[in-house]
């Protein structure tokens, strides 16, 4: 058996280490290891505390969306430099929310972006379905400013597991959020009181692409320091790889995935759009159709993760097809091998490394280092299961 220790969830880090920096009583978040978003939103954080208007963001999603706010809310003038994709990833309605409630914000893409004025407490409309990483910037910044606040959620609001886990850690540092009908309701005039220590929780949105492994093996794969009663929306693999067919074990010392008798299934992603490209490389082992549905967000992540997934797979001997928002998978059990790219998405560089897995010839890798974003440790525990000797990384 293949056992893993999963590294610290980098979700639950960007939202306790922005909880700590507002709190008043210190707070020591602890996080074993850290990606390169993780030490984008804490070289923020310290650019904050000690008063410089540079913001070097990196390819941090969430440490633009979550800040932006933030800033707004402390009235501070902040200059974000982001680098990669990320200037060409929306930022609306969240930046037209923030100019109609009192900031000033540079144009859209602009390098760098800036931010000055004071936010002012009020009503914002967000849609659902675009990013969820708006709410939790509103809610990280709304509960400090003077006068209640509501967020009106348009439509069906997607990933709301990742709102979830930002209410979580804002009651954790006593902050106050009501969830309602339409929306969130924010009290003002809060103040952030944190524990003396947090403990970040492990990584389910990484650890799934080590279960997804264990669903490719006889002998599996065990995860250890995954909560099974975790916020994190990720954890729902586990039903997934089961209705595939994996053996799934929820156990003491960990979670335990083995392969089975996998079978092509349908699968809707709205809420869990980045566990596709682990769940393609099961449904290219997996037996008949499986479709992948509703995952049209994926075109505006890190890469456009629709085509990168479906032509990397097709580059390795997949029977793949890109729709509009999803994908088809008419799975064979194997794959030959080949040339592909990473495309600067640490999640695809992932999927590669498990795909290879399937592989009965070299997969050569170009751009392996975008794990760095997420998991810098990734090729090295690929390695430590001895799952590594069919990937070539140049």
């Amino acid at each position: 058996m293949r056992k893993i220790n999963i590294i610290p969830s980098k979700s639950d880090a960007h939202r306790a280490l922005i909880c700590a920096a507002l709190s008043a009583k210190p707070c020591q978040v602890v996080c074993q290891a850290e990606s390169k978003d993780i030490k984008a939103t804490r070289a923020c954080l310290e650019a904050i505390k000690e008063g410089r208007e540079e913001m070097y963001c990196g390819e941090s999603g969430s440490t633009l969306r979550f800040l932006l706010p933030v800033m707004g809310a402390l009235g501070y003038k902040a200059s974000f430099y982001p680098e990669g994709r990320l200037p060409e990833r929306p930022l609306s309605p969240l930046y037209e929310e923030l100019i109609a409630h009192g900031c000033t914000l540079s144009p859209q893409g602009s390098i760098p972006f800036t931010i000055e004025g004071q936010l002012a407490s009020g009503t914002y409309h967000i849609p659902g379905d675009v990013s969820s990483q708006y709410i939790s910037g509103l809610l990280f910044a709304l509960p400090i400013l003077k006068g209640d606040s509501r967020i009106v959620v348009k439509g069906v609001l997607q990933s709301k597991s990742y709102v979830d886990m930002t209410v979580k850690a804002l009651a954790d540092f006593g902050i106050e959020i009501v969830e309602t009908a339409e929306g969130y309701l924010i009290p003002g005039g809060q103040a952030y009181q944190g524990p003396e220590n947090y403990q970040v929780e492990g990584d389910w949105s990484n650890g799934c692409f080590w279960l997804a492994a264990g669903a490719l093996l006889p002998e599996g794969v065990c995860v250890k320091g995954l909560n099974p009663h975790s916020l994190q929306g990720d954890k729902q693999i586990l039903e997934i790889l089961a209705q595939f067919g994996a053996v799934v074990n929820i156990e003491e010392e960990g979670i335990t995935v083995k392969r089975g008798v996998l079978r092509g299934i349908r699968i809707d992603v709205r809420q869990i759009p980045d566990m596709v490209p682990a769940l393609a490389v099961v449904a290219a082992a997996a037996t008949g159709t499986t479709e992948i549905v509703n995952a049209e967000r994926l075109r505006i992540k890190e890469s456009d993760r629709l085509q990168t997934v479906a032509e990397n797979l097709k580059n390795l001997g997949a029977d793949i097809e890109e729709l509009p928002a999803g994908l088809i998978i008419r799975g064979s059990g194997d794959l030959s091998g080949g040339r592909v790219d990473s495309y600067n998405d640490h999640r695809i560089a992932m999927m590669a490394g498990i795909a290879s897995i399937l592989c009965t010839k070299t997969v050569t890798l170009k751009g392996a280092d975008a794990v760095n974003k997420s998991y810098p440790g990734f090729w090295a525990d690929l390695e430590a299961l001895e799952l590594a000797d069919k990937i070539e990384r140049v």
